[in-house]
């Protein structure tokens, strides 16, 4: 006797089918990076945006955590060094391998590739997709597109002994494509699968490319990039082709929203002449407070929440199985670096109106993980405006440079540079955090190391590799 569903009319049986059978959902992965975002320039920024007892969209995550951040000594890879900077942790990210500050998912001890992740979920036939404030050939976005020896090799004129600054030089001579090697960061990422790249880094791209008679952008468009130089050619781009987009909306770093009145950075308290005599004598004055304003080169550049809400478009387009997008707001570290903190507030401020973009998302595509984290720590510190000594009549003030912003909540607030006396900041040490929406329950422990990240979106995407 013959099954009864196949005894049954043809249209019924096929309803009955389609309702017994599973529906399988595409599965996505949103990481944002928020580079150098440690809790103090998170909580920074709350103070400023929200008030002190307001509320980041990043505090609406039900899942929180603590990243261990861990480098090796270039010089000795045997041992450790405390504090990293964007290439090595961003490669922890990607690879799940530990390196030396400056590498490019490249290994300390022998300078061998590590395979990123955005590798295993193309071959997987996922789409992937990059963006970022910073250019695309920065540190961060770039460890999930090329493999090479040091950071600043950005493109085919900074691969043999280029001058970056001062007596600093790149050298990546063992990457020319001519000596076998994959050529500079703008020439992998032109040669890349990656979906879709949006960014700052045109500059990078106008080279010619190596062996060839043709620009990097020439030899991306070659390769079937459709090129964008403008948040209306990206949403026009979206709206009429599925190709893969490479979008390129600033020389290098795309302008950051914001700055202090004029534009000033953080100063140096000046004390009395007295108080050099002596630390209990004297006076000392502090840099007037400011508070912060829109930054005029900002101009027409493309939002982060934009770009992200485009990118997330086209990449659904690309593929049915899903996407990995990772989103990177790059200079709450710069200006860190640069002593700016009204730059950094509004960086983070990006960063928020993103994860308000993926949670929107994710909303109505419930198979989707959003992962926020840092790639380190940073160098601005909340201080006293006024320290508790003054109480006692010491002129007590900070050794580094000090900006003092007027929040608008009508308070002063004292940030704090002092990891060196040189024109750039350096980075910390710090235990950065990590958020997850709901989707991370199971994934994301109270306490983890920074490679341990690429694990838990392979574990997400790519369960049965694990």
């Amino acid at each position: 006797m013959r099954p009864l569903l196949l005894r049954l009319p043809n249209l019924t049986s096929f309803l009955l089918l389609t309702l017994l059978t599973p529906t399988v959902m595409a599965q996505n992965v949103i990481l944002i990076i928020g580079d150098g975002m440690d809790d103090h320039q998170i909580t920074m920024a709350r103070n400023y945006l929200h008030g002190a007892k307001g509320q980041l969209v990043l505090d609406t995550l039900p899942i929180r955590g603590a990243v261990q951040v861990v480098t090796l000594d270039h010089e000795d890879p045997t041992k450790v060094i405390y504090v990293a900077d964007s290439a090595n942790s961003a490669t922890a990210i990607a690879t799940g391998q530990i390196s030396s500050r400056g590498r490019i998912s490249t290994s300390a001890d022998s300078d061998r590739d590590f395979q990123p992740v955005t590798v295993d979920l193309k071959q997987a036939g996922y789409a992937v997709g990059i963006v970022t404030t910073a250019s695309v050939t920065d540190a961060t976005p770039a460890v999930f597109m090329a493999n090479i020896a040091q950071r600043f090799c950005e493109n085919p004129d900074m691969m043999v002994q280029a001058k970056i600054g001062g007596n600093w030089y790149a050298d990546c001579e063992q990457d020319l494509i001519a000596k076998g090697g994959k050529g500079s960061i703008s020439e992998q990422i032109a040669n890349s699968s990656v979906d879709l790249v949006l960014g700052g880094g045109s500059k990078h791209f106008l080279p010619t490319a190596e062996g060839s008679d043709i620009s990097v952008l020439q030899k991306a468009q070659a390769s079937g990039y459709l090129f964008v130089d403008s948040l209306s050619g990206l949403e026009q781009a979206v709206a009429n082709s599925q190709d893969r987009i490479l979008g390129l909306f600033s020389p290098s770093t795309m302008p950051v929203r914001w700055q202090a009145t004029g534009g000033v950075a953080a100063e140096e308290p000046a004390p009395s002449l007295l108080n050099h005599v002596h630390e209990y004598l004297g006076d000392v004055t502090l840099p007037t407070p400011v508070p912060c304003e829109a930054n005029p080169s900002y101009g027409n550049t493309p939002p982060l929440a934009a770009m992200t809400e485009s990118a997330i478009k086209q990449l659904r387009k690309r593929s049915e199985k899903g996407f990995f997008l990772m989103i990177e707001s790059a200079s709450i570290d710069k200006q860190s670096h640069a002593r700016r903190p009204c730059g950094q507030i509004g960086e983070l401020q990006q960063l928020d109106e993103t994860l308000k973009i993926a949670l929107d998302f994710a909303a109505t595509h419930p198979d989707t993980l959003i992962l926020v984290t840092a790639d380190h720590g940073q160098a601005a510190q909340i201080i006293p405006n006024n320290s508790l000594f003054n109480g006692y009549g010491i002129p007590v003030y900070t050794p580094g440079r000090l900006q003092r912003l007027i929040t608008p909540e009508g308070t002063v607030m004292a940030m704090n540079y002092a990891t060196n006396d040189f024109q750039a900041e350096e980075h910390t040490g710090v235990n950065i955090p990590i958020f997850a929406n709901e989707q991370g329950r199971d994934l994301v422990p109270a306490f983890m190391m920074q490679s341990d990240i690429y694990d838990l979106i392979k574990d997400y995407l790519l369960p049965e590799s694990q």
